[in-house]
């Protein structure tokens, strides 16, 4: 029993404070089905394998069995478990029969469950066996899925489930969860130990991370010849915004050219304290992928690694880059979850998928600190959806049963495992562009930092996009907050001109005049667009037709001024 004791803390001796705490609250309870939420780059994985070996050493267990969202993730936890001295095999095949006896258990993803239930049932059934789910809420992707996955798996000894993102947009329940009736009469899922954001971020297990929001002005032609425009950033209808966020995305426009560029100075400013720093760009297709990777080629001079889901070699891509010290990875939605790469801390959101849970599964793949001080940067369209998210990092959420899926939302849930597996050399069917991009110009808009906005669309008195840029790669998150709120008070505090020695005025810098001339042109835009209906993007694209000149984030002083002075002049009537 000493020894057994003397084990046990030598276990848990290398283990952060929660993960202390759910394991004695484990055996506290010694419970059959135990459900672990921790915010991605918490340590779940270490928490589970701990567990394991414990249950391993006190005979509870014989057997294990993980089950993964994909291929990649059965590697993952194989080498992982080996550090434990748990040899898993991450290559069983649903063919294969019994598993080599050198192993202790198989790494299987939820797919292969579905496809022949009973045989996991079987070898479940065979040895007392620990199940670790992984990402559990796959498990409720299909219904057929939560079928096959009660059926391979109610005769377990012991079943471990582990999730960041304890929710769901549709209604399917979860496998081996229980769900909590609310004083509403509505059905929730029930956690054993919970470990979020919040917390995590407070002990300084994760990274805070600045979101860099982008706007600019859109301008398509439809398939039937129409020409449309509309201001990423404003007010918009759905479906001016789904083809708006669309253009911004495409590769044949300058948005994201130009957001490309701002993250990778931003990586730049980064590497500069941490060297190994990695940017990942996570894009909606094949396409779009290697369009990406071409245009930070030329703004690099290097070559971006490439990971396409149906790509035999992905596993191997990520890793080589997980351990080296190239500037950049460019993944389709594959790399959304799960993928363990703790050097990466600049990203780009390059796709028009917006569920929470999908954003969430994004943003954690950046999150994993390494050391104190360091701050991820995520840098993503001005899409009231995706700021929404970014505004709210910290809100716990759950899963809710009992309520229809919505019908009014933007995007409703997709089957992410199956977006994960599939080939993605074309955009999804209906995602297919209606238009031809003819203008995708970019400029920043905003940053969202510790539940705080800074910039505001140009708002005078507010930092600008340098100033987030240039921020020290390695500062405490309360330090990144003072300094921006310092600046931003110091800014506020400045008249739009000063007095110069002698009583002589000065201007005030390029940038700042900018500021106040956009944001003027733009609440007069805001009020015509009220007097005459008109989209606020057309109505930028007219006065540039009457002016002439750029869009607005290229153009000049005097440019703008112009195009104040004409929109004045439409208003009182003259053209």
């Amino acid at each position: 029993m000493t020894l057994l004791a003397s084990s046990t803390e030598e276990r848990l001796s290398g283990l952060r404070q929660w993960q202390r705490e759910a394991f004695e609250e484990y055996f506290r309870r010694d419970p059959r089905d135990f459900l672990a939420v921790a915010t991605p780059g918490a340590g779940k994985t270490t928490f589970a394998l701990t567990l394991a070996s414990e249950l391993l050493a006190r005979h509870k267990v014989r057997a294990i069995t993980i089950v993964c969202p994909t291929e990649h993730l059965k590697k993952q936890w194989a080498e992982a478990a080996g550090e434990f001295g748990i040899a898993i095999d991450p290559d069983f095949k649903n063919g294969q029969g019994a598993l080599g006896r050198q192993y202790a258990g198989a790494a299987v993803t939820y797919a292969q469950v579905a496809a022949h239930p009973m045989l996991h049932r079987n070898r479940t059934e065979d040895r007392r066996t620990l199940v670790v789910f992984d990402e559990v809420h796959h498990a409720g992707d299909a219904l057929s899925w939560g079928d096959a996955v009660r059926e391979a798996f109610e005769p377990a000894a012991r079943r471990l489930s582990l999730t960041g993102t304890p929710f769901r947009t549709d209604v399917n329940p979860i496998p081996f969860v229980d769900y909590v009736q609310d004083p509403t009469g509505v059905r929730r899922c029930s956690w054993d130990y919970n470990y979020g954001y919040a917390p995590a971020l407070a002990d300084g297990v994760v990274r805070p991370v600045i979101f860099m929001a982008y706007s600019g002005e859109m301008r398509w032609r439809t398939k039937t010849g129409d020409e449309l425009a509309a201001r990423l950033g404003e007010p918009l209808t759905q479906d001016a915004l789904a083809q708006a966020w669309k253009a911004a995305l495409d590769p044949k426009g300058d948005w994201i050219s130009r957001v490309l560029q701002a993250a990778d100075r931003r990586l730049t400013e980064v590497r500069n304290s941490t060297p190994d720093a990695g940017g990942l760009v996570v894009a909606t297709d094949h396409e779009h992928a290697r369009a990406y990777a071409r245009i930070l080629r030329g703004i690099t001079g290097r070559s971006a690694t490439v990971v396409l889901s149906d790509d035999p070699t992905a596993s191997t891509k990520i890793k080589r880059f997980a351990e080296s010290d190239d500037r950049w990875m460019v993944a389709v939605r594959m790399v959304s979850e799960g993928v363990d790469v703790p050097r990466l801390m600049v990203g780009v959101y390059a796709t028009s998928t917006s569920t929470a849970l999908f954003f969430a599964q994004v943003v954690g793949r950046f999150v994993r600190m390494r050391q104190r001080g360091e701050v991820a940067s995520v840098f993503l369209p001005s899409v009231p959806t995706l700021l929404e998210y970014a505004g709210e990092m910290e809100r716990e959420r759950d899963h809710v049963l009992d309520r229809p899926p919505r019908d009014d939302d933007f995007d409703p849930e997709k089957d992410l495992v199956d977006e994960a597996r599939k080939k993605r050399d074309t955009p999804d069917a209906g995602e297919e562009l209606p238009f031809e991009t003819m203008e995708a110009s970019a400029e920043f808009d905003r940053a969202l930092y510790d539940g705080s906005e800074f910039g505001g669309g140009g708002a005078p008195g507010s930092p600008e996009e340098e100033d987030f840029l240039g921020l020290p790669g390695l500062l405490e998150p309360e330090q990144v907050s003072k300094l921006l709120r310092k600046r931003k008070a110091e800014q506020q505090a400045n008249e739009r001109k000063t007095p110069r020695d002698g009583g002589a005025e000065r201007e005030a810098p390029t940038h700042e005049v900018l500021a106040e001339l956009r944001k003027e042109l733009n609440s007069l835009v805001g009020a015509w667009h009220h007097r005459t209906g008109k989209p606020h993007g057309v109505i930028h694209t007219e006065l540039r037709r009457a002016c002439g000149g750029p869009p607005i984030a290229q153009a000049s002083a005097e440019e703008i001024r112009q195009r104040i002075t004409k929109i004045r002049a439409w208003a009182t009537g003259g053209r």
